[in-house]
């Protein structure tokens, strides 16, 4: 977690970890100001902390000197809690999907600084604040959650950013438990699967074997995804491949990833979605490759002069 401050943001994530079955658990937080006071409470809660002062450094100097702490945490994700300096792309792109922000406005309002003052100033019923997905363009990711806050008259910015406040300690603990969990969520990973699958030309779902197929329309399977089928605790996506050679070397190099499915032969491999690192630009690319493994001339032909623009 990275912070800048007092660190209140930073308390109610880690005192809701601490929750029975809250699924994240705080490895690390680091700031870019060794005198920020949520340091020392993190300190105090048993927590690691890391510090970088930025002066004199290059953004891409403490990035780097940043990453690097997390990275020696072995943390799977960052969480923004009052950090105030802007991430450099390179840092946003390495980490794709997997730094999170809250915000104290309803996004996509009132993007950047000053956010209450241009909430009274622009006669706003309500403010409130966002937990967003961090990308390289400020506050501009997807909006994951919202809390919204009333506006009292005779608001000041202080008053309403007091009351902002409590809501931010409210979402941002709830939002984050989700969005890591649903890197292991059964229901979110076949979604996952289904929207990239059926964006192929004429490819159909069906259930076979209690399991969701992908197939062409009056054809070939080209994809399964297992969810625990016959009590094997997995959730995987099953596509065709070359052969045994091919799928060999798959487990060898990644045996915790890659497995061969039973029943389904040597032509096949299955891939585990559920390791919470999926990457699913190569999960598009596996999906691909299947179908067009079964798909008629016709089709790839049409998928070939489509990719040409």
């Amino acid at each position: 977690m990275f912070i800048s401050g007092s660190g209140t943001n930073m308390a109610a994530l880690l005192y809701a970890s601490r929750l029975p079955g809250c699924p994240y658990e705080i490895v690390l937080v680091a700031s870019d100001d060794p005198a920020a006071p949520g340091l020392s409470v993190a300190e105090v809660e048993g927590i690691s902390t890391f510090a970088q002062l930025a002066k004199g450094m290059t953004r891409a100097e403490h990035d780097a000197a940043m990453e690097a702490a997390v990275e020696r945490s072995g943390a799977r994700y960052i969480a923004l809690a009052g950090y105030m300096r802007i991430l450099g792309a390179d840092f946003v792109d390495r980490w794709e999907g997997r730094i999170l922000n809250i915000h104290p406005s309803l996004l996509p309002k009132y993007k950047g600084l000053h956010t209450h003052q241009r909430a009274l100033e622009a006669g706003d019923e309500f403010a409130g604040c966002s937990v967003h997905v961090v990308t390289s363009e400020l506050d501009a990711g997807e909006i994951l959650g919202q809390a919204e806050v009333a506006i009292i008259g005779g608001d000041t910015p202080e008053t309403l950013a007091r009351r902002v406040l409590i809501a931010e300690h409210q979402i941002y603990s709830r939002v984050l438990a989700d969005y890591v969990s649903r890197a292991t969520s059964p229901e979110f990973l076949i979604a996952q699967v289904r929207e990239r699958a059926l964006a192929l030309p004429e490819a159909d779902e069906v259930t076979s074997h209690g399991m969701p197929c992908f197939g062409i329309v009056k054809g070939k399977k080209f994809a399964y995804v297992s969810n625990d089928h016959h009590g094997d605790g997995k959730v995987a996506l099953l596509v065709k491949i070359s052969g045994v050679d091919e799928q060999g070397q798959l487990i060898e190099n990644d045996a915790a990833r890659y497995y061969r499915p039973a029943y389904f032969g040597d032509g096949w491999i299955g891939i585990r979605l559920d390791l919470g690192d999926t990457d699913w630009d190569a999960v598009a690319g596996w999906l691909q490759r299947s179908w067009r493994s079964v798909a008629p001339r016709r089709l790839t032909e049409l998928l070939d002069a489509a990719d040409e623009f």
